[in-house]
């Protein structure tokens, strides 16, 4: 195929609320959507979980903005996208609306993930594709602009949201990319004769994969291996062209010179959502590219670090950064998607009658429902608890995540770990609850528009923005790490690691000693004995969620949705 060709395409048919613990757990029926001024209805997320914080104190330019921005999600999502380059153009006209600005994601990062959360649940009939584009065109593409582009990468970023231009975000490769630990091998050569960089895609290892809005992107920010003279500079944020404007939103126009775009094929759901390979092949790059506002090279090719001491922050740290954002709008919108299933299916569950023995015919005795039966009916009440806590636990990390993004400091420990606890736990229990589900409602799961035929958007959240299993391998890394070292000073286990998961992280780490002792490598030991590690990491992640909203025994009597659908 020939460079700047496109292979053909397969197109297919709030602030979270801190409400109270009690709040929570209460019982009795919801109460109905709240009416907007024109007439519409505030979605049920709007009102349980999408929506900020619930309060006679809050600010009424937000309670605007979001009857505003939840009538254009309405408008906007009204009917299924026809294809990618429809659904890129719906989600053009959102950018340009600016209800939403890029800029929100460092003043207001809370109305971000409000945003998304309100997207999912208005979009749950169509799909996860409309939700994924909106993350990546906020978050990973515009938001790493913000943070790590000079002022004329911001006035670029402001003139994409005037036009409604869309973005990506090039990081992934096929062999190396986030769970590498941001590792990759396209390269970014600096050439000082030509005030240039030359960013080459060396093999094929090194093409980008499965870059969400690769195909109706105008621009992306690409993930490349700054190489200066003979040495790497590591990997750092270029604002590459791919495309240049076409006839319209979701239509860009000619390819670029020395890039190469295709397409990695029909999905099994989120075919509205275009993801695509790229490659470049010495594709001449100005130097105004590389987003520099920590960073920058002189015309003779001498690297520059920008800020010295008072920048907060590392390059990568600050790309990573988008990644915590991301792993929690990730966690936000799996559990979403989760408790929408759980509730029309409980809604239908609530109309439908079954036999019951005692007389009288099925037509005739419709004393019992659905949901009623026992094994639904302790389903239920077992996922309404576990439901409520990862509600409350969500909403605690998002807030302490927004004063960090707000203020612009470095993410502490905890902070990091709580994000990625965040993630892997929400993905986890709405994978196992929905699965769950599908076995005990029938032929029910089978049929479209129930929302099970999207269930594989979980499986998409299982590895976006990191994959959950790397994530748990840092978490019993770092516990043994500490292991070590209170051991090594003959420390007591400390008072937050709970008993189960201090005896865990002790047998880990001795398995990890023996097979050393035995010759074997650090990667060959942990490789040995990865199942107590991924056992280890679990309990560890459990921990994190329990220090901050309770145990799962505080939420078991969780019965404010055990409530029939019908009367919610």
């Amino acid at each position: 195929m020939a460079a700047g060709e496109t292979r053909p395409t397969h197109a297919a048919p709030s602030t979270m609320p801190y409400i109270s613990v009690d709040a929570l757990v209460g019982d009795g029926p919801v109460a109905p959507p709240q009416t907007l001024a024109g007439g519409g209805r505030v979605s049920e997320n709007a009102r349980d979980w999408g929506a900020s914080p619930a309060n006679v104190d809050e600010d009424p330019k937000r309670v605007a903005w979001r009857a505003n921005y939840t009538a254009e999600l309405a408008r906007v999502l009204n009917t299924p996208a026809n294809d990618y380059h429809d659904s890129a153009a719906r989600l053009s006209g959102l950018v340009k609306s600016a209800l939403l600005e890029f800029r929100h994601l460092k003043t207001e990062p809370s109305k971000f993930f409000e945003a998304h959360r309100l997207l999912v649940n208005h979009g749950f009939e169509q799909g996860p594709g409309f939700s994924i584009r909106f993350t990546v065109q906020y978050n990973l593409f515009a938001g790493t602009v913000l943070e790590l582009g000079g002022s004329e990468h911001l006035r670029t970023l402001d003139e994409m949201q005037r036009d409604g231009e869309l973005g990506c975000f090039a990081l992934t490769e096929k062999l190396a990319g986030v769970n590498s630990g941001l590792v990759v091998q396209t390269t970014a050569r600096w050439v000082p004769d030509k005030g240039a960089f030359l960013l080459h895609t060396p093999h094929d290892g090194a093409c980008k994969n499965w870059i969400s809005q690769g195909l109706t992107a105008c621009k992306a920010v690409v993930m490349a291996d700054l190489i200066v003279g003979s040495e790497s500079k590591g990997p750092h944020a270029f604002l590459v062209e791919l495309r240049a404007k076409g006839s319209g939103p979701g239509y860009p126009g000619r390819v670029s010179t020395g890039v190469t775009l295709g397409d990695m094929g029909a999905k099994t759901t989120g075919n509205d959502l275009d993801n695509a390979w790229i490659s470049f092949e010495n594709k001449w790059i100005p130097r105004e590219s590389l987003l520099d506002r920590y960073c920058d090279l002189t015309v003779d090719g001498g690297y520059v670090a920008r800020g010295g001491t008072s920048a907060p922050m590392s390059n990568m740290e600050l790309i990573g950064q988008r990644l915590f954002t991301g792993r929690v709008a990730v966690a936000q919108g799996a559990h979403e998607f989760r408790r929408r299933l759980f509730r029309r299916t409980r809604a239908h569950n609530d109309a439908k009658p079954c036999w019951a023995p005692g007389g009288g015919s099925h037509s005739a005795k419709k004393t019992l429902m659905l949901s009623s039966v026992p094994q639904l009916r302790a389903l239920y009440r077992d996922a309404d608890a576990k439901e409520a806590r990862m509600t409350a636990y969500l909403a605690s990390v998002e807030r302490d995540l927004c004063e960090t993004l707000t203020n612009g400091t470095r993410p502490s420990a905890e902070m990091v770990e709580a994000v990625a606890a965040a993630k892997v736990s929400a993905v986890d229990e709405a994978i196992e609850y929905c699965h769950r589900l599908k076995q005990e409602v029938g032929s029910y799961a089978l049929m479209a528009g129930t929302g099970f035929e999207h269930t594989d958007f979980l499986q998409c959240c299982k590895f976006a923005e990191g994959d959950s299993r790397i994530l748990l391998m840092k978490v019993a890394r770092d516990r043994v790490k500490a292991y070590g070292r209170i051991a090594a000073k003959g420390g007591e286990v400390p008072a937050w690691m709970s008993p189960r998961e201090a005896k865990a992280v002790a047998e880990l780490a001795k398995a990890l000693q023996a097979s050393a002792a035995g010759g074997k490598r650090p990667a060959e030991a942990w490789e040995e004995h990865w199942d107590k590690a991924y056992a280890t990491a679990r309990l560890a992640v459990d921990n994190i969620v329990t220090r901050r909203v309770g145990g799962p025994d505080k939420w078991s009597n969780a019965g404010w949705r055990s409530t029939p659908a019908s009367r919610l």
